[in-house]
């Protein structure tokens, strides 16, 4: 089928995931090939917007960002740095090193950001795998959310952020050896899975098998 040579969409028309701060997916739903965009949200002053991280990790797709405020106003930490973030405000991150995150000065601060690689064609960073299968965990259809992340492998293979989230999806879904075999190849490629698997309600179900991971 051939998409619309254009599309137009409200932020309040679409899915809102909540979670420490709010995630609008906007690149997944109106089918962005060029570029990555997505918006985050908080209701509460106070709260983190943007979390505090580089473009280097394992869920991150070394990527240039803008970050736009839309509404309310952020207070971003660049490398150390403050910066004030009023309705309106640009900050560009050219660096995928440089630590960067945001928190709420007001509440109800929105934060539009768009990111792409430099000198390559764009390729969606391994965690925005999540937000495609998120409405399917949030239906409590493990499988189906199983099946996005089985997919996003093979894009972004032996990544271990898309494989720890498989893990999960797995193990709510009563495939308690594919869960294990899953964990234990995300945790080569990254010892936080260790630390994520600890206190991670959705490996209720092999807490007992995780002692070996």
């Amino acid at each position: 089928m051939t998409r619309p040579s254009f599309e137009t969409a409200h932020l309040d028309e679409l899915d809102r995931f909540a979670g420490q701060f709010d995630t609008i997916p906007i690149r997944i739903p109106l089918g962005i090939a060029a570029f990555g965009v997505n918006a985050y949200g908080t209701r509460e002053a106070g709260g983190h917007v943007i979390e505090e991280h580089d473009e280097l990790g394992a869920g991150a797709g070394g990527h240039e960002e803008l970050y736009v405020v839309l509404s309310g106003r952020a207070r971003f930490v660049i490398d150390g740095e403050e910066v004030d973030g009023p309705v309106g405000t640009l900050v560009f991150v050219r660096d995928p090193a440089t630590r960067r995150g945001a928190t709420a000065v007001e509440p109800d601060t929105t934060v539009l950001v768009v990111g792409g690689t430099v000198d390559e064609p764009f390729r969606p960073s391994p965690w925005e795998s999540w937000l495609e299968a998120r409405p399917f965990y949030d239906a409590k259809d493990f499988d189906g959310a199983a099946g996005v992340l089985e997919r996003a492998l093979e894009t972004h293979p032996g990544n271990p952020n898309v494989l720890y989230n498989l893990a999960c999806c797995e193990a709510l879904s009563g495939r308690p050896d594919d869960a294990l075999g899953h964990l234990a190849q995300a945790a080569e490629g990254d010892p936080r899975v260790r630390e994520w698997a600890a206190s991670d309600s959705d490996l209720d179900s092999i807490r007992g098998s995780l002692e070996n991971l």
